[in-house]
């Protein structure tokens, strides 16, 4: 088995074109630093969880974390580690040292810069914030250095703005690389999620979208999500 290739989603999981079916979406609930509001999040079994290692979010990890706060986390969840224009050797470091499989990249690192990060072994998840002028073209470059492209909504800053950007856009995405919709998700876009098709479509980032307060988890809403999510026997 290829490194990281126990991560990707198998072609047969997933039609070539058309619907994708609900319940084989991956989920990541991303922007967690508290252990109890970690630990009780995991007990909902996402597929990852996110922290991040960018100070001027509100949802920063903070200096002192360490892995002592994710002792919780059962072995079947992924971890993420969200950077924003961070030295690709501290990217390395950080990830290495807390035991996480994946680092997402959340600023204008260039396609030499995820490879530097694939090539450690990490699983390269590389996020673009998306509105109406974004250039699809230009994510040729990344497709062989990329795991999965995460498209969220394009803000003053990098990260996660709430709001929902029009994924009617990403019907001018036609690359090989699958993507995770992102920006603004919540309980109340079960409806919106069914309607939505891409063939390249993988799986679903949430965040400030069930939250109590920044970086705090309303615990029953992400376990009701993901229950509905993964029971779901239709297509969407």
């Amino acid at each position: 088995m290829k490194k990281n290739e126990h991560l990707r989603v198998t072609d047969n999981s997933f039609p070539s074109r058309g619907k994708v079916r609900m319940e084989a979406l991956k989920i990541k609930v991303c922007g967690m630093r508290d252990p109890e509001n970690i630990s009780d999040v995991a007990t909902a079994l996402p597929d990852f969880l996110g922290f991040i290692f960018y100070m001027k979010s509100a949802r920063f990890v903070g200096k002192d974390f360490s892995s002592k706060q994710l002792k919780a986390i059962p072995e079947a969840i992924q971890k993420v580690g969200v950077f924003v224009n961070e030295l690709p050797e501290k990217v390395i470091e950080i990830c290495k040292r807390l035991g996480f499989q994946v680092a997402q990249l959340h600023g204008s690192e260039s396609p030499e810069y995820c490879k530097q990060i694939k090539v450690s072994g990490l699983t390269v998840f590389k996020a673009f914030s998306v509105d109406n002028s974004f250039e699809f073209d230009q994510l040729s470059g990344y497709s062989e250095v990329c795991d999965y492209f995460l498209f969220d909504t394009k803000g003053h800053l990098p990260g996660g703005t709430g709001q929902k950007f029009n994924w009617e856009l990403l019907k001018n995405y036609t690359g090989s690389v699958p993507f995770f919709l992102s920006g603004g998700i919540g309980p109340d876009d079960l409806e919106a999620i069914r309607n939505f098709e891409h063939p390249r479509w993988r799986g679903l980032d949430v965040n400030s979208g069930f939250e109590i307060a920044s970086a705090l988890k309303d615990v029953e809403k992400v376990r009701s999500f993901i229950e509905t999510i993964r029971r779901e026997k239709s297509e969407i």
